[in-house]
């Protein structure tokens, strides 16, 4: 879980820096979701404390597939789905618990975001914006909590994400409107089941 904390806080700062240009945040969602998240954060390192990884990786990967499938379907069936005013707190407070339990906090952000953003730079950079912010808040957490622990391999886990933001920063351009979001509901499902496949290996 640390490893996710600290590669999240520096690949997001990237992103949102190092691009030589003004980050198109969606403020308001952007606070609303961080604010929700404190509550999640503190679930999230007691669940941490009394809860095995692995199972936890399990349950997050099978809800995200299921949330995947859901999704996928809604589009085949062009059915429109409208942002309920209670999707901000729930996508806030799990997004929360997963950032300090099982460092995969990214796939409710994504799901509650997806019908209010329809832009993608400002889908990516407001995501990097709350992967920082509860990133640093999570760090915290997991320190006065005793759950920290020093990631092995941490350098070639940042080398690694160096390497795929550039790669990524070259493709971006050519992900607009509906591949865009077909990229981005791949990614979920490839960081879903690499989350089972590390379960097993």
């Amino acid at each position: 879980m640390t490893a996710g904390v600290i590669v999240g806080i520096v690949m997001s700062t990237l992103t949102l820096a190092t691009e030589g240009r003004r980050p198109q945040v969606r403020t308001r969602d952007g606070l609303g979701l961080v604010a929700w998240s404190l509550p999640g954060i503190a679930i999230g390192v007691l669940v941490l404390r009394e809860v095995p990884a692995q199972p936890l990786s399990v349950l997050v990967a099978l809800a995200v597939l299921a949330g995947l499938a859901l999704r996928v379907r809604a589009r085949h069936a062009a059915t429109t789905h409208r942002p309920r005013t209670w999707h901000l707190p729930v996508a806030g407070a799990t997004s929360g618990a997963l950032s300090t339990s099982t460092s995969l906090s990214g796939p409710p952000l994504v799901f509650c975001l997806l019908p209010r953003v329809s832009a993608p730079a400002q889908m990516r950079d407001t995501l990097a914006a709350i992967f920082v912010a509860e990133s640093l808040l999570a760090l915290p957490a997991l320190v006065l909590t005793g759950t920290f622990t020093e990631p092995p391999a941490v350098g070639l886990l940042l080398l690694a994400g160096l390497a795929g933001q550039l790669l990524g920063r070259r493709a971006f351009g050519w992900l607009q409107g509906e591949r865009y979001e077909r990229a981005v509901l791949a990614a979920l499902a490839a960081t879903a089941l690499v989350a089972l496949g590390s379960t097993v290996i």
